[in-house]
């Protein structure tokens, strides 16, 4: 009997980090520096975006 595995795939983030780093940064600020416990459900997506997300590179 074959068995078949289904495996999700994540979508690669459409925006860049600084984008993504800029949610967080409301997020924090909207939140007063305290998170609730959906707030701290929405900041690990986000970090996780942030990671995954591109980087740009800037001249110094």
């Amino acid at each position: 009997m074959l068995h078949t595995m289904s495996t999700t795939v994540e979508p690669v983030s459409e925006r860049s980090a600084a984008e993504v780093n800029e949610e967080i940064r409301a997020l924090w600020f909207r939140a007063g520096g305290t998170l609730s416990g959906e707030q701290r459900e929405e900041y690990r997506r986000l970090v996780l975006e942030w990671a995954t997300a591109p980087q740009s590179v800037q001249a110094a």
